[in-house]
């Protein structure tokens, strides 16, 4: 017991960090959550006496991956889907289809072929490699958004995008993990159970999130008490989340229907506008919190990751993500008019990779052959996105005249 006290305070200590990077960055007009990746990597590489046993509890894999997983991520979908009304969403969904559809499965296959090819991965490795890939994180160009004012549109394509893309890509990355492999060997048989299996996890995972939804949007009719319906909002997205895992369905899915229907739906017939925004200040808080304990812990995260000797590999591996990127961002909305070229060229340098993919990698059982290098390869993509990309969004917005 007296050691969870320990770690707890430590934690504690961490999270006066994040913060304090984040006020700082707020003031100095940054988008914090770069500010906190740069800030976990100095203390990773540095070792303060006084938050080391925080940083080494933090960075084990189970810590990690729970963290974020279970507790983390049923929080910024469910925000995410209350704060995107539908009717934006609706009006983008040409844009967002191609590119969480079409976008996502071109850019797990470009990416998992060049790297089996040309980074000499095994497949099953490949692939996963790909499938995290292809999970985009919108927080950071959020911020940047919405610092520089960039039109409403660009952030409902990129905010869509990222809601329907996280989930396909968790259920690419379970079937490349666990199934590739002996589906190859059954051939057109195993294509036939990898589509059913893919499909299983989709709707199944979207069915759930529709009951909860629409029951969660019931309740709140009977009462006006906005504490209590911040409470059922909680309930809602850990609920659609645990119960969708626990079927064996895509839980990322289940959330993100559930928050549409409960945000959209339950809005309309349950909320006083006090109600509204109350979850929104209340979940706006906690998402604050969550993305500043989950930059930081991606930064920190380095003490575990051997970089040196590897740069061969880690630049192809950069070089063969942001190709894929490009080809998925170009054959995905190849087709939508409404899109002009300098917004197609945003979307593309805009795709940045995050905590979910660097979390999904820790999540790889231990004996998983090449975790390692999954490992390596995902958590340098994923700085070399946040901090070179992420840097540089600014100067890309104002050249392409886009504020």
């Amino acid at each position: 017991m007296h050691g969870f006290h320990d770690v707890f305070i430590q934690i504690l200590l961490l999270l006066a960090i994040s913060v304090s990077v984040i006020a700082i960055a707020k003031l100095l007009k940054e988008p914090d959550s770069i500010a906190l990746v740069l800030v976990g990597l100095v203390l990773g590489l540095t070792e303060l006496p006084i938050i080391e046993d925080a940083e080494r509890y933090i960075t084990q894999s189970e810590v990690f991956q729970a963290t974020i997983i279970s507790l983390f991520l049923p929080i910024l979908l469910g925000d995410a889907t209350l704060k995107l009304p539908f009717h934006h969403l609706f009006s983008q969904k040409k844009t967002v289809l191609g590119l969480a559809f079409v976008g996502t499965f071109v850019s797990s296959i470009c990416i998992g072929t060049a790297a089996y090819f040309l980074l000499d991965l095994p497949l099953a490795v490949a692939f996963t490699f790909a499938a995290l890939m292809s999970a985009t994180d919108p927080i950071s160009v959020l911020s940047i958004f919405k610092s520089l004012g960039v039109p409403q549109k660009m952030s409902t394509v990129m905010e869509g995008e990222s809601l329907f893309n996280d989930g396909i890509a968790v259920v690419l990355f379970k079937i490349a993990s666990i199934y590739l492999l002996t589906y190859m060997e059954m051939g057109w048989a195993g294509l036939g159970s990898g589509v059913f299996l893919f499909l299983k996890f989709a709707i199944g995972g979207a069915l759930v999130g529709l009951v909860l939804g629409y029951f969660f949007s019931q309740v709140i009719r009977v009462f006006d008490d906005y504490p209590l319906e911040v409470a059922f909002s909680a309930l809602l997205f850990f609920g659609s989340y645990f119960i969708a895992e626990h079927f064996h369905t895509s839980g990322v899915i289940a959330v993100v229907v559930g928050g549409f229907v409960f945000g959209d739906y339950g809005a309309k017939i349950g909320m006083s506008k006090e109600t509204k925004t109350n979850i929104n200040t209340f979940w706006d808080s906690v998402t604050l919190i969550a993305n500043a304990l989950i930059f930081l812990m991606v930064g920190l995260e380095i003490r575990n990751i051997d970089l040196a000797g590897n740069w061969g590999v880690i630049v192809g591996a950069i070089l063969i993500v942001l190709v894929g990127r490009t080809i998925a961002v170009y054959l995905g909305t190849g087709w939508v008019q409404e899109l002009s070229s300098k917004e197609r060229l945003l979307i593309n340098w805009g795709g940045l990779r995050g905590s979910l993919s660097v979390a999904l990698a820790l999540s790889l059982p231990m004996d998983f052959a090449g975790r390692d290098q999954v490992l390596l390869l995902t958590f340098s993509v994923v700085l070399f996105s946040l901090i070179v990309q992420g840097l540089t969004l600014k100067p890309l917005i104002k050249k392409l005249g886009m504020i």
